[in-house]
């Protein structure tokens, strides 16, 4: 089995070197950039099946980097690596495309652990194994991650999409906060947020609320389905 490659972009170079060295040690083939620029370029020349941004990078943030990054690909899984975890910082980092959130100090294990998650989701078992699905009037292709509702063009962030093709998988099916929570942002997600609850009016502000049927329904205290009945 071929070891993932890891781009790291990170300007603690001690906090660099000793995250490579770590997924080095793990089996992975780690590359370190100090900077935006740098990592950008790096991403450019190499092939990596995930990357790890800080956020406070000199020249090129994380943001924009990460915004660049999934200009380019829809796929690869992006990590933001922070100290800066309020719930705005999480909602500008998910909207340039960043699929997970880790807020520093964390534990290597702990990285180590979401890092095996996200490109196990991303790789091993995609959510979705049909190319279209429908809900109604919605229509969703999974390989162009194209959207729209009665013939309009719907243009979603990339975390709007995730919790979109979670919600489709289920269809008809109520799910909860926590099980949005670990198949949607990652089972260390933190549930005293109301990220969730942002996400889910983001997403029916752009497929439900120019239209007459409403696909997604709150139960109060219980969860979320989204119906097309």
């Amino acid at each position: 089995m071929n070891r993932s490659a890891i781009l790291i972009v990170e300007d603690e170079r001690k906090i660099a070197n000793t995250l490579k060295l770590g997924f080095n040690e793990n089996g992975y083939e780690a590359e370190v950039a100090y900077d935006g620029a740098m990592g950008y370029e790096l991403y450019s020349t190499h092939r990596f099946q995930i990357a790890l941004l800080d956020i406070n990078l000199p020249g090129m943030n994380g943001y924009e980097l990460c915004k660049k990054i999934r200009l380019e690909d829809k796929h690869i899984p992006i990590v933001m690596l922070t100290s800066m975890d309020t719930l705005a910082d999480k909602v500008n980092g998910y909207d340039v495309g960043a699929d997970d959130y880790i807020s520093k100090p964390f534990e290597f294990k702990e990285l180590l652990l979401k890092v095996g998650v996200l490109l196990k989701r991303a790789y091993s078992e995609p959510l979705i194994t049909a190319n279209i699905i429908t809900a109604g009037t919605l229509q969703v292709n999974f390989d162009s991650k194209e959207v729209n509702r009665e013939g309009e063009a719907i243009n979603l962030t990339a975390k709007e999409f995730q919790l979109l093709e979670y919600l489709l998988k289920n269809k008809n099916r109520l799910v909860s906060r926590a099980d949005i929570a670990i198949n949607v942002w990652g089972i260390d997600f933190d549930t005293n947020t109301n990220v969730i609850d942002v996400y889910i009016n983001y997403l029916r502000n752009k497929i439900d609320k120019k239209f007459s049927q409403k696909l997604i329904q709150t139960h109060v205290g219980m969860g979320y389905i989204l119906k097309e009945n």
